[in-house]
């Protein structure tokens, strides 16, 4: 006869290695980046996870107070959240934490903390509305965090922080889905000690690969430098190059690979010149896709050219580099000084002056106005 302790037992191993491989993910996010906030989404969101694995047990959601439960419940539920702003944050290096991720989150573990607290079972035409929310948010943000991964995702030119996205987001959605279903198919929305263990052993599974692969990758790698992040605001008079972004590397970036091979070498040449000569940043629609269709090369090895040679880890950061560079020629050109900025912009590749603003100040420290004046102030003094 079977022992009826063994699968408590086993639960309970499961879950405390889980918690000890989250735990571990947010000490390597902590100790890499601290300040980024993709680390920080990282950490909360581990930590939230510590919060929903050792609240799930049926033991727990069976025997314990719905007053006592709904702190519990209020985290779990905001775990959706906080991977969307995760997926957002990993996604793309200059993501910065608003109001409206804050917002979010609160407002999702509020409604899921009251309803499990004092509304779930009242009979009250209220309870219906936050159960309704309630089950609706990972749905919701599950979405959201997809529409992120998609938005971004083309543009990483890091191979292996793509995969890890990739793997993270895939896993992270479909684990979200299911486990609503799960709940949706259970008495009051409680998991059956053998569907409890499912999901334990589910997120495990995409902890242990998140953690092999975090250790298996750089911090350069796996976020931006804090050197190259904070640039602009040190050095505001000047955007770099994509020739000084070439020879520049950060502090932190793993050492330069092998010179290249002739065939390599050539392709960066062809690129150059495609890109200082011809100009081929102007284009609106430039993609890796179709600049590596016009260099007839696959996709892998433009984004390594450009990644590894060039120092660049978005490919949206290359190409701006290249149209800022222009746009700062131009508006420090007396020449040109009746020319409207939107003009410039336009010129140069951008799409609308929304972008090109966010751009330019987020290199130079400067509005594209405050720029030309300065610049054109200073040609006057020279003159």
């Amino acid at each position: 006869m079977p022992d009826p302790l063994l699968p408590i037992l086993l639960d309970a191993a499961l879950r405390g290695t889980l918690i000890a491989l989250l735990g571990l993910l947010a000490a390597v996010l902590l100790r890499d980046r601290p300040r980024l906030p993709a680390a920080r989404a990282g950490v909360a969101l581990a930590l939230g996870l510590i919060v929903q694995v050792a609240s799930s047990t049926p033991w727990f959601e069976a025997s314990v107070p719905r007053l006592w439960q709904a702190p519990f419940v209020a985290v779990s539920v905001g775990n959706a959240v906080l991977f969307w702003v995760f997926v957002q944050a990993l996604f793309d290096d200059e993501f910065a934490l608003r109001p409206v991720h804050v917002a979010a989150w609160l407002l999702a573990a509020a409604v899921s903390g009251l309803n499990c607290a004092l509304l779930n079972g009242s009979g009250l035409p209220l309870a219906s509305v936050t159960l309704g929310l309630q089950r609706a948010t990972p749905l919701v943000f599950s979405a959201l965090a997809a529409a992120a991964a998609a938005s971004h995702w083309r543009d990483d030119l890091i191979e292996g922080r793509r995969r890890l996205r990739g793997f993270i987001v895939v896993t992270g959605i479909c684990y979200t889905l299911a486990m609503l279903v799960a709940r949706l198919g259970s008495p009051q929305g409680r998991l059956s000690n053998a569907m409890a263990s499912l999901d334990v052993v589910a997120l495990l599974v995409i902890a242990a690969v998140v953690a092999w692969r975090l250790l298996r990758l750089t911090s350069s790698e796996l976020f931006p430098s804090a050197g190259r992040r904070t640039a602009a605001s040190t050095d505001a008079c000047v955007v770099p190059t994509p020739v000084a972004a070439a020879t520049a590397e950060p502090a932190d970036a793993p050492p330069m690979p092998a010179p290249p091979d002739p065939a390599e070498q050539r392709l960066a040449a062809t690129l150059e010149r495609l890109m200082a000569e011809e100009r081929i940043y102007r284009s609106e629609d430039l993609t890796v896709s179709r600049l590596a269709s016009r260099l007839a090369v696959p996709e892998y090895r433009l984004r390594r050219l450009i990644n590894q040679r060039l120092g660049f880890r978005n490919f949206n950061a290359y190409v701006n580099a290249f149209r800022l560079d222009e746009a700062q020629g131009a508006l420090a050109d007396p020449a040109r000084r009746s020319l409207p900025v939107l003009s410039i912009a336009l010129d140069a590749g951008f799409q609308s002056i929304g972008p090109f603003n966010r751009a330019f100040k987020l290199a130079t420290g400067r509005t594209p106005s405050e720029f030309r004046r300065e610049k054109l102030g200073q040609s006057l003094a020279d003159s």
